[in-house]
C-alpha cells in the first residue's frame, strides 16, 4: 500500500513539474510565433532602434521605451536596494524581538499590497510633491523610480534578510574573535558570505521593476518618446503593451507582441548573466 502511495505521489509531482515547464514552453512559442514575424516586417534595426512610435503612419520604433525601461529599472534600483539591504541587516542581526514581528508583518503587508494601490499613492503623494518642489507636471521618470524603489522592498528585503540568516554563526563568532567589531563582522564577513542570495534578491527586485505596468503607468507621464531627464515623463515597455493593446490591430498589434518578446528577452539575459556569474563563484 504505501509503494503505490509513492508511486501515485511520484507521478502527481511528475505531472505538476511537467504542467508548469509546459506553461512556460507556451508563453515562449506564443511570443515567438507572434513577435518574430513583425520584427522581421518591420526590420529588426528600425523596430529596435527607431526613435519614433507612430502606429498610425506605420512607424514602430521602440528604442525610447527600451531606454526608458532601463532608466527607470536602474533609478528604482538605486534607490531601493540600499535602503533593503541596511533593512534587512538591521532585521537579521540588529533589530530588538519587540518590534521585530510588527516590522516584519509591516514588510510583508507591502509585499501583498496591489500596484494599483501603489500607483494611488504616487498620484497623489509623489507626483504633486515632485510639482512642487521641482515645478512641471511631476509625472515624470523621478516619480516612477521612486515609486518603483518603494515596490521592490519587500521582494529584496524578504529574500536577503533569510541569505544572512542562512550564514553559520561560526562565521561571525570567528570574525568576533579575531577583533573585528560587530558591524565589521557583519558587513566584511556576513554578508559577503551570503552574496548569492544577496545578488538573488536584487535580481527578482529587477524583475520585478521592469515588469511592473499599472503603477508606471499612473506616474511615469507615458510620452512615447526619448528621455528628456528624469522631470520629463516617459513610456515604458510594459505601459506601452497596456496601452495600446486594447485598440491595436493588425501590425500594430504584432509590434506590441514584438514588444513583449524583446522585455522577455532582456529578463533572459538577466538571469542567465546571474547564472554565469554564480558559476563563477563556484568554482572560484
Amino acid at each position: 500500500m504505501n509503494h503505490f502511495k509513492e508511486k501515485a505521489m511520484k507521478c502527481v509531482f511528475l505531472i505538476a513539474a511537467c504542467t508548469s515547464v509546459l506553461a512556460v514552453f507556451l508563453i515562449c512559442a506564443f511570443l515567438f510565433a507572434n513577435g518574430v514575424p513583425a520584427i522581421g516586417k518591420i526590420g529588426p534595426l528600425k523596430f529596435l532602434l527607431g526613435t519614433k512610435w507612430k502606429p498610425s503612419n506605420d512607424i514602430f520604433g521602440i528604442l525610447p521605451m527600451i531606454v526608458a525601461s532601463i532608466y527607470v529599472t536602474a533609478g528604482a534600483i538605486l534607490l531601493g536596494v540600499p535602503i533593503a539591504l541596511f533593512t534587512s541587516v538591521f532585521m537579521a542581526r540588529y533589530c530588538p524581538k519587540k518590534i521585530y514581528r510588527p516590522l516584519k508583518s509591516g514588510i510583508e503587508l507591502m509585499a501583498g499590497v496591489p500596484s494599483i494601490v501603489y500607483g494611488f499613492f504616487g498620484l497623489i503623494l509623489i507626483v504633486p510633491l515632485i510639482r512642487q518642489i521641482f515645478g512641471g507636471t511631476g509625472t515624470s521618470m523621478l516619480a516612477a523610480c521612486v515609486l518603483l524603489g518603494m515596490m521592490i522592498l519587500p521582494t529584496i528585503i524578504g529574500l536577503t534578510e533569510s541569505a544572512l540568516r542562512a550564514v553559520p554563526t561560526q562565521y561571525y563568532e570567528g570574525a568576533v574573535a579575531l577583533g573585528g567589531t560587530h558591524e565589521r563582522a557583519i558587513f566584511t564577513v556576513v554578508l559577503p558570505a551570503a552574496k548569492s542570495g544577496v545578488v538573488a534578491a536584487i535580481v527578482l527586485g529587477i524583475g520585478r521593476a521592469i515588469g511592473e505596468t499599472m503603477a508606471v503607468i499612473m506616474v511615469a507621464g507615458n510620452q512615447p518618446r526619448m528621455p528628456r531627464g528624469i522631470f520629463q515623463g516617459v513610456r515604458t515597455l510594459t505601459a506601452n503593451i497596456v496601452i495600446e493593446m486594447g485598440y491595436a490591430s493588425g501590425l500594430h498589434r504584432e509590434a506590441l507582441i514584438a514588444t513583449g518578446v524583446v522585455l522577455f528577452v532582456f529578463i533572459l539575459l538577466l538571469n542567465f548573466c546571474v547564472a554565469l556569474l554564480n558559476r563563477g563563484k563556484n568554482h572560484e
